[in-house]
C-alpha cells in the first residue's frame, strides 16, 4: 500500500511543483488580485500573473500590506500568505505566496517587479487565475482563553485587495 500511496502523493504534487524562485519579471495588466482584511485595522493585497517562461507554467507576483494596522496584525503577513495559493483554472499552481515580493500597498500593482515561480506543468496558454487566502485565526489579545475571560481574537477575512487605503474595506 505504500508504494501506491506514495505514487498517488508524487502525482498530485507534481501538478504544482515548484523550483525555487525564478528571477524576477515586471507584472503586466492580466494580473489576479487578492487579499483581505483582518478585524482590526489592517490588510493585504496580493497580485499575480501567470507567464509562459521556458515553455512552463509560471508565475509572478507581489504582495503588500497596510501600512496603518492593529500591532496584533503587524507581524503575521507572512504566516497569513504562507496559507495562500494561486489556482490556474482551479487548480493550485503556486502555493505560498509569502515567498512573492513585498510591495508598498498601491492601488494598482502593475509594473511591479515580482518574484517568479516556474512549475513543471507545460505552458498551456493561460486561463483563469485566481488567488484564494483562506480565512484564518491570526492571534488573540493575550492569552485567553474564550471560554473563560472573553479577549479579542483577530482574523484575517479573505475578500478583494485591502493593503492600499483607497481599496474597499469591509466596513465602508
Amino acid at each position: 500500500m505504500k508504494p501506491l500511496f506514495a505514487s498517488f502523493a508524487a502525482l498530485a504534487l507534481g501538478a504544482c511543483a515548484v523550483a525555487a524562485p525564478q528571477g524576477t519579471r515586471t507584472l503586466g495588466s492580466d494580473l489576479a488580485v487578492g487579499g483581505g482584511t483582518y478585524n482590526s485595522p489592517g490588510g493585504l493585497s496580493v497580485a499575480a500573473e501567470v507567464q509562459n517562461i521556458g515553455g512552463k507554467i509560471g508565475v509572478c507576483g507581489v504582495w503588500a500590506q497596510s501600512e496603518s494596522q492593529s500591532v496584533l496584525t503587524k507581524f503575521s503577513a507572512k504566516n497569513v500568505l504562507a496559507k495562500g495559493v494561486v489556482l490556474l483554472n482551479n487548480e493550485v499552481i503556486l502555493r505560498g505566496l509569502d515567498r512573492l515580493a513585498e510591495v508598498p500597498p498601491a492601488p494598482s500593482y502593475v509594473g511591479q517587479m515580482g518574484n517568479c515561480f516556474v512549475t513543471e506543468a507545460p505552458w498551456t496558454g493561460g486561463g483563469e487565475a485566481r488567488i484564494s487566502i483562506p480565512r484564518q485565526v491570526v492571534g488573540r489579545d493575550g492569552d485567553l482563553d474564550l471560554s473563560e475571560e472573553g479577549g479579542f481574537v483577530v482574523v484575517f477575512r479573505p475578500g478583494g485587495p485591502s493593503a492600499h487605503p483607497s481599496d474597499p474595506k469591509p466596513w465602508d
